[in-house]
């Protein structure tokens, strides 16, 4: 289990809320070689897993902090992972979800 408030920043827009990582996630886990994301359409609930990263220092489950459903998905992450090794912390974003 992980302390979200740690690894995710989250921005509410246009009625849904933006979930991405943060730097100190970034630094605790080390470079993210694959991240297992939550598809469109998909329910999240806060306290529960939204993401499974595999990176260079850990391989960790991350608790979605809202709960919702996912109605976007970084397009970025379909191919490689190297947004989440972002030094903008929002490039890093993960899933934007609308609150149920």
């Amino acid at each position: 289990m992980s302390d979200e408030s740690t690894y995710l920043w989250t921005k509410v827009m246009a009625g849904k809320t933006r979930l991405g990582l943060t730097k100190a996630g970034q630094d605790e886990l080390g470079t993210i070689k694959f991240a297992h994301l939550p598809s469109v359409g998909d329910k999240v609930v806060a306290g529960k897993t939204l993401i499974s990263v595999e990176a260079e220092k850990a391989v960790s489950d991350i608790d979605s902090p809202v709960s919702g459903e996912v109605v976007a998905v970084n397009p970025q992450l379909s191919n490689d992972f190297d947004s989440l090794n972002s030094e903008e912390e929002a490039d890093a974003w993960l899933v934007d979800i609308k609150k149920a």
